[in-house]
C-alpha cells in the first residue's frame, strides 16, 4: 500500500496499549479504522480519547477466539466503513511461567488468543480483502520472544513463534496479489497486558488450582524494579507500524536495542550447520522445493534507516 488515506483499518486487541496506537496513528493519516475489542468498558474509554475531533473510528465488541462473532464483526465493520484493507491482528495475552506448571487450561486460554485469535482474522478477512480486489495489507503482532525464545515465558514464545511462522508463509502465499503482509516484533511497550491478560480469561479456562511446588506460574505482570518510562509509547509503536505497512516490510522490528540477541540467536543456527560440503544432488533438490532454500521473501525486506524515527 501506497497511500492509506480513506482506506480501513479492522484493528483487534484496539482499546489499549499497542492497539490503540495504531488506531490514532491510522486515523490521523487518514484511514477509517474499527478497534475492536473483548472489553466493553475498554472500548468505552477508548472512545473519549478521539473526542473532540473529526477522526473516523468505529467501536466492536469482539472476542477473537470467538469464531462465529469474528463474521458479524467483520459485517458491521463493512457496513460501517466499506470495504476493509488493512488488517491489524494485534490481540493478545500473556501467561507466564515455567512450562512444568503449565495446564491444558494455561494453554487453551494462551492459544485461542495469541494463536487462534490470528487464525481466525485471516480466515474471516482474507477472502474479502482478496474478492474487493484493491490494496491492502495484514500485519500480525508477534514478539521479541516470537523469534528468540526466553525461560518462564515458554507458552506466550510458543504462539509468538507460531505468528512469526504464520505471517511469514502468508507474505509467500499472497506474492503476485495486491495484499502484504507483515509480522511485527515489538518490544518493551507501555501497555497493560498483565491486568488485560487476567480480566479478560474466562471462567471455563481459570484454573481450578495453582500448583504450589513450582513456583514463578503468573500472568504477564512486570516485576518490580523495571522503569516503564523506559517503554516505547504506543504512539510510537503505531507510527512504526505504520510505516512498516507503506514500505511492505515483511519484518516490523520496534526495537533497536534488540541488535545483540538477534545476531547472537542467528550465530548460533549458523553454528549449527554441519561443517561440511554439500550434497550436490540433494541440494540440487532441495531448490526445487524453492523457498526452503531460499525464500525470496526475505530479498524484500530493506534496511530502516535511522533517520526514519
Amino acid at each position: 500500500m501506497k497511500d492509506v488515506g480513506g482506506k480501513t483499518a479492522f484493528i483487534t486487541g484496539g482499546a489499549s496499549g499497542m492497539g490503540l496506537g495504531m488506531a490514532t496513528i491510522f486515523a490521523e493519516a487518514g484511514m477509517k479504522v474499527v478497534i475492536a475489542d473483548v472489553r466493553e468498558a475498554a472500548l468505552a474509554q477508548a472512545m473519549k480519547t478521539f473526542d473532540n475531533t473529526n477522526l473516523a473510528v468505529h467501536p466492536i465488541v469482539l472476542d477473537v477466539a470467538d469464531r462465529a462473532r469474528w463474521v458479524g464483526a467483520a459485517d458491521e465493520a463493512e457496513k460501517q466503513f466499506g470495504k476493509v484493507h488493512v488488517l491489524a491482528l494485534n490481540a493478545g495475552v500473556g501467561v507466564l511461567g515455567p512450562m512444568q506448571a503449565a495446564t491444558y487450561k494455561d494453554w487453551d486460554f494462551n492459544l485461542s488468543i495469541n494463536l487462534g485469535g490470528v487464525v481466525n482474522g485471516l480466515v474471516t478477512f482474507l477472502p474479502r480483502m482478496l474478492a474487493h480486489g484493491e490494496e491492502g495489507h495484514v500485519v500480525a503482532t508477534s514478539s521479541t520472544g516470537g523469534f528468540s525464545a526466553v525461560g518462564n515465558a515458554g507458552l506466550y514464545c510458543t504462539s509468538k513463534f507460531a505468528v512469526a511462522g504464520m505471517m511469514e508463509a502468508l507474505a509467500t502465499d499472497l506474492r503476485g496479489t495486491k495484499i502484504g503482509a507483515s509480522v511485527f516484533f515489538p518490544g518493551p511497550v507501555q501497555t497493560s497486558l498483565g491486568m488485560t491478560t487476567h480480566e479478560v480469561r474466562p471462567a471455563h479456562l481459570q484454573n481450578e488450582a495453582v500448583a504450589t511446588n513450582i513456583p514463578g506460574q503468573r500472568d504477564a505482570r512486570p516485576a518490580p524494579g523495571y522503569d516503564t518510562s523506559l517503554f516505547m509509547t504506543k504512539e510510537e509503536v503505531g507510527k512504526r507500524v505504520l510505516h512498516g505497512i507503506l514500505r511492505n516490510d515483511l519484518f516490523i522490528m520496534s526495537h533497536p536495542e534488540f541488535r545483540e540477541g538477534i545476531v547472537a540467536r542467528n550465530e548460533a543456527l549458523l553454528r549449527a550447520i554441519p561443517d561440511e560440503k554439500p550434497n550436490v544432488a540433494r541440494a540440487a533438490l532441495i531448490r526445487q522445493f524453492g523457498s526452503l532454500m531460499h525464500n525470496p521473501i526475505y530479498d524484500a525486506q530493506t534496511k530502516v534507516p535511522a533517520e526514519d524515527f
